[in-house]
């Protein structure tokens, strides 16, 4: 048997719609957990609540994270103007050495969370594959999940879409 990546997620039974581009027909909020950038500042993730928001799980050592990393920061980039908040969250067992140096190198212009503890990661379902991408609207709803690199023409155009809707009273 061949295991391809679309069956081994197929064959995670905690991941029952971990396939590609899942969307939810009734939303589930964002968890609002703490998260520490990796400049040490500490936040909630309830304090960006009224911001659309890229939440991207990746590491280091992941090859489709780091060659989807300047798709993320070119969303940002393109985005960021009209409220965007995006976040990348190294998970808990990158090294924080490498994470800093890879941020740092990549001049990467958004919020970088070490999530040292993986509470931030299991909060959200879990998150046991990278690279894994969440899509926040306004309301703190998680309108989309994607498993692997995301189709980015698409994900830019629910970001416009998302960004277009008035802000919650």
């Amino acid at each position: 048997m061949v295991l391809t990546r679309r069956s081994l997620l197929l064959s995670i039974p905690v991941l029952p719609a971990a396939l590609s581009g899942c969307e939810w027909e009734s939303r589930p909020k964002v968890p609002d957990v703490p998260f520490v950038q990796i400049d040490g500042s500490k936040h909630r993730l309830a304090d960006l609540t009224g911001r659309v928001m890229v939440i991207n799980f990746w590491a280091t050592s992941c090859s489709t994270c780091v060659r989807e990393m300047p798709h993320i920061v070119a969303t940002h980039r393109q985005f960021q103007a009209q409220g965007l908040e995006t976040l990348a969250v190294a998970m808990q067992y990158d090294p924080p050495a490498y994470v800093m140096s890879f941020a740092r190198s990549r001049e990467l212009p958004f919020r970088v969370i070490m999530d040292h503890t993986g509470e931030f990661a299991r909060s959200f379902g879990p998150v046991q594959l990278t690279p894994t991408t969440f899509v926040v609207n306004r309301r703190g709803e998680i309108v989309k999940r994607y498993i692997g690199e995301p189709d980015f023409d698409a994900m830019n155009k629910l970001i416009a879409k998302l960004l277009a809707e008035p802000k919650p009273a």
